[in-house]
């Protein structure tokens, strides 16, 4: 069994700076003379001369708001697109955002961490992320396929629906979010239901709590995580040695100071921002908006790119609740709903293996919690309690989501 995905795993640091950097010009360069977004916005810039990162870090960072309001002026992908090409999937995530998938095996990148969480060709695995307009289904899928991997397509939700899959195809791994692959072993305890083919595990989505992989463990599953995005791809990814997250080949990782296109000395905690090589739809400078560090030296598992400390949380106060974004502008539209409400906090924690959300509104009086609830399930998709307090009672420090999450237990 190939410890390695390939040969570019394992090169130095040296190569494949000089290999991403000499690429760096002709994707800038095709992307101003190829995409009109790209075009208004590289208009002044001589691409020959962005051969290292000090003349990539010139250019401005693209932001999603940025991107959603280009997006919104010039649908669908807001001149970002590369015009000729034609997408082979066409995709839609809150936001709004519009994203395609190109043409081509493993166009999201996901191959590289499949292989590191030991998925091989002949294994079978069930598929857990959502097939339904997001590309999150199509972005495990395309890397499981590129494999040789045979993908059981079953989303996320219906549990008896999955432990019936799971025994009739006994698949050797599952890929979804972290919490989803317990709710499917909790359930298989309480009926009886065989899942011991599952033997590993690559989840994303939401945290991976040290806590939650020792109990898989326990229960003989293996589990490594992916950092993705619906934009990118994987970008990058754990192996087996468990320290930190390795970045994905093929592209160009900054951390920035938030809210600036300022690059920040490695080791200090950052946005995320990412270049990737890719033709029919490039990113340059795209920032993610996530929060991470780069870590020192090179993974013990003999992959040499670089390493981030993996997710610590939002720049702009977005989070992921089981697996699906909120954001402040959620927040906001719960509260357009309701006048009587005031000052609101979305709290976030946990409640043993589960994400919970509390909403908590300020009122003089007259809104009924019930009646709030169903706005914020309405608005976010996802079930919360509520409690509404007097006036003056939340903090006052400008947080409108609040991560109460501790992500190291």
């Amino acid at each position: 069994m190939a410890e390695h995905f390939d040969d570019l795993e394992t090169r130095s640091a040296s190569e494949r700076e000089a290999a991403l950097f000499e690429a760096l010009p002709h994707l800038v360069a095709a992307a101003r003379d190829g995409a009109s977004g790209w075009g208004d916005r590289l208009a002044d810039v001589d691409a020959g001369t962005i051969t290292s990162r000090e003349a990539l870090a010139t250019l401005p960072v693209l932001r999603k708001p940025e991107l959603m309001a280009r997006q919104a002026d010039n649908p669908p992908f807001g001149g970002f697109a590369a015009t000729g090409e034609t997408p082979a999937r066409l995709f839609f995530s809150p936001g709004p955002v519009f994203e395609p998938e190109g043409r081509g095996a493993n166009w999201f990148g996901a191959a590289r961490a499949l292989h590191a969480a030991g998925l091989r060709k002949g294994d079978v695995a069930l598929n857990c992320f959502s097939y339904n307009m997001t590309p999150g289904g199509f972005i495990m899928d395309s890397g499981c396929r590129a494999l040789g991997v045979s993908v059981i397509p079953a989303g996320p939700g219906n549990t008896e629906g999955q432990l019936t899959l799971a025994s009739a195809y006994r698949p050797s791994a599952y890929v979804g979010t972290p919490d989803f692959l317990k709710i499917i072993l909790d359930k298989a305890s309480e009926t009886g239901a065989d899942v011991s083919s599952f033997k590993r595990a690559l989840v994303s989505g939401g945290a991976l709590f040290p806590s939650l992989r020792a109990e898989y463990k326990e229960r003989g599953v293996d589990v490594l995580q992916c950092y993705a995005t619906a934009d990118l791809g994987v970008v990058a990814y754990e192996s087996d040695a468990i320290e930190g997250m390795i970045f994905n080949e093929g592209m160009i990782l900054e951390i920035v100071r938030p809210g600036t296109d300022e690059v920040v000395p490695d080791g200090e905690v950052g946005e995320v921002v990412v270049t990737v090589l890719r033709p029919d739809y490039p990113l340059i400078r795209f920032g993610t908006g996530d929060l991470s560090a780069i870590m020192e030296g090179e993974s013990p598992c003999g992959r040499t790119n670089t390493r981030i400390k993996g997710w610590m949380g939002r720049a702009d106060q977005r989070t992921k609740v089981k697996g699906m974004f909120v954001d402040p502008e959620q927040v906001a539209a719960i509260a357009r709903r309701h006048p009587g409400l005031g000052k609101l906090r979305l709290e976030i924690s946990r409640d043993g293996a589960q994400d919970v959300m509390l909403l908590k509104a300020e009122s003089a009086g007259g809104e009924d919690e019930a009646a709030v609830a169903e706005s914020l399930k309405a608005v976010t998709n996802l079930k919360g309690a509520v409690a509404i307090s007097e006036p003056g009672s939340l903090p006052n420090d400008g947080k409108v989501i609040d991560d109460q999450r501790d992500y190291n237990t």
